[in-house]
């Protein structure tokens, strides 16, 4: 078995990919809020009939979760590295989720299909004016300029069925300033949640998600490691559906 991540309903393997499984993927694919119905073509569309989309998907993993999590849901998963995107799709044809997960490999920016969705996900590039490394990949997977967040705000409002909704993570500082270009742009937080390592350190990351109508925020906090640094039993619980070890 090659180099990877072992969930309880599927595995993903992740050594082609820039960007390796991580906390931020998994806390997102299982944080975000799956749409109760969304509005298409004048019908209701219910979380288990509708397509989502996740930008960015890398080794597919959000994708994966999300399958899992809205049993009959269509999943769209869009990557612009070819490497990661012959990753994910292997990962998807070796799921139990094989037939509702398509890859599309290309750039979002110039994505343009007829459907619309019910949910985007994303776990964004983050770095904005930072000095370049020498892995290109990583570059791209890491770094703004690969995905500028005004422009991601701009294409998801463009794909969003009316209804819809946008979830992704962010650092802590980027998504302060990512809050304030979204307001600008006419979405609304429909849900924001801070990330703690541990009770005594400052937040790691932000999940969020928005949506193009008002509405009242939930803030939430979500605390990953107890003193002693085992997992808490609120992170146990988001994720005990996929870590193995819960």
């Amino acid at each position: 078995m090659s180099a990877g991540f072992k969930c309880k309903q599927f595995f993903v393997g992740h050594d082609q990919c820039a960007m390796k499984v991580g906390t931020d993927g998994l806390l997102l694919g299982a944080w975000a809020s799956l749409p109760t119905y969304v509005s298409l073509n004048g019908c209701a569309v219910t979380k288990d009939s509708a397509a989502y989309l996740d930008i960015g998907s890398g080794s597919g993993l959000i994708s994966l979760m999300l399958a899992q999590r809205a049993p009959q849901a269509t999943i769209r998963a869009i990557e612009l590295d070819s490497d990661a995107a012959r990753q994910a799709e292997h990962n998807f044809r070796q799921s139990s989720f094989a037939s509702r997960l398509q890859l599309l490999k290309g750039d979002i920016l110039t994505y343009q299909p007829a459907e619309r969705y019910a949910l985007i996900v994303s776990n964004p590039p983050f770095f904005d004016n930072a000095l370049l490394g020498s892995n290109g990949k990583r570059n791209q997977a890491r770094h703004t300029a690969s995905l500028p967040l005004p422009l991601l705000l701009a294409k998801a409002a463009e794909l969003l069925a009316p209804g819809g909704s946008l979830a992704l993570v962010l650092p802590e500082p980027a998504a302060e300033a990512f809050s304030q270009l979204a307001g600008a742009q006419g979405w609304f937080a429909m849900a924001s949640c801070q990330v703690f390592s541990r009770a005594d350190k400052a937040p790691l990351r932000r999940l969020m998600q928005w949506q193009r109508v008002p509405c009242q925020p939930r803030q939430q906090q979500l605390l990953i490691h107890n003193d002693d640094g085992s997992y808490s039993e609120q992170y146990r619980h988001l994720l005990r559906d996929f870590y193995l070890k819960f």
